[in-house]
């Protein structure tokens, strides 16, 4: 039996190849960056030995494997968790494909075009900045200035959008705050904003964990909605004309983006179009030569237009969304009426697991922990089998470290592991930010009526929330 406790941090779908020319690419991780136990039974696997043993079969992802061993077919590191058709999807995500599309806008007739808008996550300009030399803000204009000489119309960042995600996630812990006692799925809520975890949810861990995914939609799919729905029908353009593209700091966003639930058959649209890691736009601009001090410095774009606010600021939280910040003081207010300023977290294993404890009297009311990297939620896995889970939230994170410390940016130039001192700069320039409630945001309550018909409306929990469901038929018999 193979415990996946012992299995490393392999929990990447994607990564790139850093030989030149071929950044853009998608590959399988390598098999060294597994453990022992993985390699062997991926090898047999490969090899075919063993497929006429006389081991009862087993089922993973809806296909038949022989052999109780196999456990790669379901390991969030592993091609099986890639289906050939999503290969396919995730293969058109690329550099050339943003390219090809630039291209044709040069040669057919404008009406043909296509209007390219980029939506960059806040956690890409931090990359930016230390690559530049350059403080947040100006790194940012640079970057824009950069995507808009390429043939890019509209640049945005996708500040706003974690801010709905932000409002609706806490909406819904409230509720199920509220449903404990009666609801066994009501807590813990995990977040639900990294791709990564919520694959492993859906194909591993399925109705064990599936249940208490909070159902807000992530920054890049409410970004999604925003561009091609409100901001194209602003511009009276069919969603089909937007293509959008996003940057993001985790290859893991590729695989989100082209998830059933985010295209519109009837529009024959996806809210997301391509995702590209901050590290395959730095690529290209030393492809081309680019230098910084020459790039014309030119503001993002916004989505209400020059009515937007001009100010970069971040939410709460150490390098990520601050999901778990956010709801934290904001349940601490609702639910007993008390207001939190400051919050102090707790080491337990380590510092990409923590915990935090709002208490009255010497009465604990609130529970929180952040778990980030594969190791911790394993080990938060395995309190949930046994029923040790004290927490009432989870924000989980596949990237120890967290979203500043995605593949798609942080990773050395020699390839397998996160360039700390890299990581450590990017903190810090992220830190710089001001943060920005997003309960106080304007933008945010305008587009609640403007777009979303109220924030309680049918149209705000259909473009807001989704679903997310087990995606396994049998738990294989092998996985703890």
């Amino acid at each position: 039996m193979i415990d996946l406790a012992l299995c490393p941090q392999t929990h990447h779908p994607l990564v790139t190849d850093h030989q030149p020319g071929k950044m853009s690419e998608v590959n399988i991780p390598k098999r060294k960056e597994k453990c022992e136990n993985c390699t062997k039974q991926c090898n047999k696997k490969q090899s075919g030995d063993g497929a006429n043993s006389h081991q009862d079969s087993v089922q993973v992802n809806g296909q038949v494997h022989e052999g109780s061993q196999v456990l790669l077919s379901a390991c969030l590191a592993c091609d099986g968790c890639v289906s050939e058709e999503e290969n396919l999807k995730i293969s058109q995500q690329s550099l050339e494909q943003v390219e090809r599309v630039l291209a044709l806008n040069k040669k057919c007739d404008a009406s043909k075009h296509r209007v390219l808008v980029a939506s960059v996550c806040p956690q890409s300009l931090p990359f930016f900045a230390v690559k530049f030399g350059l403080d947040i803000s100006e790194a940012a204009n640079k970057l824009c200035g950069f995507l808009k000489s390429l043939g890019v119309q509209y640049v945005f960042d996708t500040t706003l959008a974690a801010g709905f995600s932000i409002l609706e996630s806490q909406k819904e812990f409230i509720q199920r705050f509220r449903r404990r006692h009666h609801d066994s799925h009501a807590v813990p809520m995990f977040t639900s904003s990294c791709p990564g975890w919520i694959r492993y949810s859906e194909r591993v861990l399925g109705s064990l964990v599936t249940p208490h995914i909070c159902t807000a939609r992530s920054p890049q799919q409410i970004m999604g909605c925003l561009v091609k729905d409100y901001f194209s029908k602003q511009q009276k353009l069919s969603p089909g004309k937007v293509y959008h593209v996003l940057v993001a700091p985790c290859f893991d966003k590729k695989l989100e983006a082209v998830r059933e639930e985010f295209y519109s058959g009837l529009l024959e649209a996806r809210d997301v179009d391509c995702v590209l890691t901050s590290g395959e736009i730095y690529y290209l601009m030393e492809q081309r030569k680019v230098r910084v001090e020459e790039l014309d410095s030119v503001p993002l774009d916004h989505v209400l237009g020059e009515a937007g606010d001009a100010a970069l600021v971040r939410h709460e939280g150490r390098g990520s969304e601050g999901f778990l910040e956010h709801i934290f003081k904001h349940a601490a207010k609702e639910l007993f009426g008390l207001d939190v300023h400051e919050i102090t977290y707790k080491n337990l294993r380590n510092r990409d697991f923590q915990e935090v404890t709002l208490e009255r009297d010497g009465e604990t009311l609130l529970q929180f922990a952040a778990v980030y990297g594969f190791r911790n939620i394993q080990t938060l896995v395995h309190r949930m089998r046994t029923g040790r889970v004290p927490y009432q939230l989870v924000e989980v994170l596949s990237c120890p470290g967290g979203c500043l410390s995605g593949r798609g940016q942080a990773e050395s130039e020699a390839g397998g592991r996160v360039d700390k001192a890299l990581v450590q700069q990017m903190e810090e320039a992220y830190s710089s930010l001001p943060v920005r409630l997003p309960e106080v945001n304007p933008t945010l309550h305008t587009l609640y009526q403007d777009w979303l018909q109220g924030q309680d409306s049918p149209r705000a929990s259909a473009l807001l929330h989704t679903q997310y469901t087990r995606q396994i038929h049998t738990q294989p018999p092998h996985m703890q």
